[in-house]
C-alpha cells in the first residue's frame, strides 16, 4: 500500500472556499486502477493559516505515479480555483507532497 499525502497551509478566512473547491470539484479517482481511498484532513490552526492534508490510499507507488501521468490527474487538477470569492489566494505557500509505503498494517479485523 502507497500513501499520497498533500499538506496546505490556507490562509484565516479562506478555508470555506477551499473546502468547498474541494467538495465541488470531480476528483476522476473511481476510474483510476489502483486508487483505494480518498480523504480530506483539517488539521490544527495557526495565527495565519489553518493546516489542511489530502490523503490518497493506493495499491501501490507505482499506480499512484501513473496517476500522476494520467489524463484523470489532469482533469482532476485542472482549474483548481487557488482564489478565494474575494479573489485572495487560498493558500500560504504551494502544498507540500509527501509520500510513504506501508511497512506495516493493523486492522479491526
Amino acid at each position: 500500500m502507497y500513501i499520497a499525502m498533500n499538506r496546505f497551509r490556507v490562509a484565516k478566512g479562506a478555508e470555506e472556499d477551499f473546502e468547498r473547491m474541494w467538495a465541488e470539484r470531480d476528483t476522476h479517482l473511481r476510474e483510476v486502477p489502483g486508487f483505494m481511498e480518498f480523504h480530506l484532513l483539517r488539521g490544527p490552526e495557526a495565527e495565519d493559516h489553518t493546516l489542511y492534508a489530502s490523503h490518497t490510499l493506493w495499491q501501490s507507488q507505482d499506480e499512484f505515479l501513473a496517476w500522476t501521468k494520467s489524463d484523470a490527474f489532469r482533469k482532476a487538477h485542472a482549474g483548481a480555483a487557488k482564489k478565494s470569492e474575494g479573489q485572495k489566494s487560498l493558500y500560504l505557500g504551494p502544498p507540500q507532497f509527501e509520500g510513504f509505503e506501508a511497512v506495516q498494517a493493523v486492522t479491526r479485523d
